[in-house]
């Protein structure tokens, strides 16, 4: 049950982050300053890519996960962790001697206008995937706590992503990752802590699930068959089979690497090797992160039933096992544990925290979507017409910011009950399968392939994975749109 003290607590920590902003929005003084920074050091670094990429779908989604899938779940942070890790040691180098500040701007670089435009309206849905499900987890929070509106709470999240940007641009996001950092591994780690303490271990985690799953209605909603079932499911890391588990791991990986707004935190760098570093930092920090969230997934799974699982129990003239209690939906797993089993003074930073946590990637998110869609959107469509635009860099970025809120909010409020997981693992597929293999070419083998081929492989990877997701192939979506990007890009090399 929400309290006075958590109330403080949360609001406590997300004015702190608040301040952090507005306070280094104070240094901005154009648009250079506030998409790229230009002076970081490596914790800089490391708390604006950590400030976006552990976001709602690294905690709030991990958990949710873990509630159905166990250790499999671990796979989310595993990925973004080896994403930050490629992107420190094989792109830092090459993007920063680009001389460039948007990945769309390297491949124009090399393939022209009409490539730098059809890859960023492509790039752009799947950022904009993301920007939604950071709304839809600040929107799960702040019902879950306040008792909102899903309308109203949607507005609160998107007010306050506006907030932690707006003034600030990256400075912000930076300043305010390095908080959340701190905030974020010490409700970690009390998470980890209270759960190994009052779960026993993993195996006594393990032993509640086997014991939950004693009820047939249960078993049978679950697709649970017997012991195997239970191990197989919650025991091992490929519960949802190599090609999806490892394939959902791929896609964060190469998702990262291609993201404007982790190359923009790179770019922030005072030099190459503060930005290695940085990214270095990012990767070692995450996975403990995300093993967190998931043995608290898994606790709550062997001592909560959701509101559906309780209704089919009393229709089928089953009575609740004793000593379990029950969740709205497995979205409330992580703010529910922290309610029930941390200390109210800390239960309310750690609310505050996860509750900066999404704002603070959804800000980082929408500043890097903002920056591609007035440089290499707009300022392409201006150049198309001739023309130049009434309001300065500044403003241009600062509405495009105001209209992807708009629309993500829009956009959240129609997708209510989607799992935020898959949401995630399906922009930075998308992300990574319009863009990957045109940058890493432009980057590494210029004048090797010509525009027509690049475009082509951008949609190629695009469509093919859309419709590999729809059709329902076997493995995951990614490996298709890949492929169908590298023969698009092998049919039009240059000899």
């Amino acid at each position: 049950m929400l309290t006075p003290i958590h109330i403080v607590g949360i609001v406590l920590t997300v004015g702190l982050l608040v301040a952090v902003s507005v306070l280094s929005g104070r240094k901005v003084k154009d648009a250079h300053s506030f998409t790229t920074g230009g002076r970081a050091g490596s914790w800089m670094v490391c708390g604006a890519i950590l400030g976006t990429l552990v976001g709602g779908q690294s905690t709030i989604g991990t958990a949710q996960l873990a509630f159905s899938f166990g250790l499999s779940a671990w796979w989310f942070t595993i990925g973004a962790a080896l994403g930050a890790l490629v992107l420190g040691l094989v792109y830092a180098g090459p993007l920063r001697r680009s001389g460039c500040t948007t990945v769309m701007e390297v491949v124009r670089q090399q393939y022209g206008r009409r490539a730098e435009t059809v890859g960023s309206i492509l790039f752009l849905v799947g950022i904009f995937i993301s920007i939604t499900s950071q709304l839809l987890s600040s929107s799960a929070m702040i019902t879950s706590l306040f008792g909102l509106p899903t309308a109203a709470a949607l507005a609160v999240g998107a007010a306050l992503i506006a907030a932690l940007v707006f003034f600030g641009g990256i400075r912000s996001a930076g300043s305010g990752g390095i908080i959340k950092l701190i905030l974020l591994y010490i409700s970690s780690l009390a998470a980890g802590i209270a759960v190994w303490h009052i779960g026993h271990g993993l195996t006594g985690i393990r032993e509640s699930i086997a014991t939950l799953y004693d009820s047939p209605q249960l078993a049978a909603m679950n697709d649970i068959g017997g012991a195997e079932d239970i191990h197989r499911r919650y025991g091992t890391f490929l519960a949802r089979g190599p090609l999806k588990d490892l394939g959902g791991c791929l896609s964060l990986t190469l998702g990262v690497v291609c993201t404007q707004t982790y190359a923009q935190a790179i770019w922030s760098a005072a030099t190459t090797r503060k930005a290695r570093q940085g990214a270095l930092l990012c990767a070692a920090l995450i996975p403990l992160i995300g093993a967190a969230c998931t043995l608290v997934g898994m606790y709550m799974r062997g001592h909560y039933v959701t509101s559906a699982e309780l209704a089919a129990l009393q229709q089928a003239g089953e009575r609740l096992p004793d000593g379990i209690g029950v969740i709205e939906n497995s979205l409330q797993a992580f703010p529910t544990f922290i309610l029930a089993h941390l200390p109210a003074w800390l239960g309310g930073i750690a609310l505050g925290t996860l509750l900066i946590n999404i704002l603070g990637c959804g800000s980082g998110l929408v500043l890097g979507a903002a920056t591609i869609l007035t440089r290499d959107v707009y300022g392409n469509l201006l150049a198309l017409l001739r023309r130049q635009s009434r309001l300065d860099a500044l403003a241009q970025t600062r509405l495009s910011i105001l209209l992807l809120l708009v629309l993500g909010a829009m956009a959240a409020h129609f997708m209510q009950g989607s799992f935020i997981n898959d949401l995630g693992f399906l922009s930075l597929g998308l992300r990574a399968a319009a863009l990957l293999l045109p940058l890493s070419a432009a980057l590494w083998l210029p004048g090797r392939f010509g525009p027509r081929a690049v475009t082509a492989a951008m949609v190629a990877g695009t469509v093919a994975m859309l419709a590999a997701g729809l059709l329902g192939l076997p493995a995951d979506p990614m490996y298709y749109g890949l492929a169908a990007s590298a023969l698009a890009l092998a049919f039009g090399r240059r000899r």
